[in-house]
C-alpha cells in the first residue's frame, strides 16, 4: 500500500495569507507549500496558523478564502498568526454534538 507523507503546512485556498502547521515548525525552518519556501520567523506550534505574506495593522486574513480576522499589528512573512496579533472577525457561536 503506497501512502502519501503529511505534508509539514496546509493552505487551503489561493486566497488565504495563511498556512496551518501540520506538526510543530522550528524557528529557521524552511516550509514548502507547493513551490513557494516560506521561511520560518519563530517556531510554530502544530494546529496554528504561520504568514504566507506580509500583512499591514488592520488588514485583512483569510483562511479557507474567507475573512478571518484583522491584523491588530503588522507581521512579516514566517511570522506566528494568532490572537497576540489578530482580532477574530468570526461572530456567534455554534452548537454541534458528537453522534454516538
Amino acid at each position: 500500500m503506497i501512502s502519501a507523507a503529511m505534508p509539514d503546512a496546509l493552505c487551503a485556498h489561493p486566497a488565504d495569507g495563511v498556512a496551518v502547521a501540520m506538526r510543530d515548525l522550528t524557528a529557521g525552518e524552511t516550509v514548502r507549500l507547493g513551490a513557494t519556501p516560506v521561511t520560518l520567523a519563530e517556531a510554530i506550534t502544530a494546529g496554528h496558523k504561520f504568514a504566507l505574506r506580509r500583512f499591514a495593522k488592520g488588514e485583512t486574513v483569510y483562511r479557507y478564502g474567507a475573512g478571518i480576522g484583522r491584523m491588530t499589528q503588522a507581521a512579516a512573512i514566517g511570522e506566528h498568526i494568532h490572537s497576540h496579533n489578530l482580532a477574530t472577525a468570526l461572530t456567534g457561536e455554534l452548537a454541534y454534538r458528537a453522534k454516538a
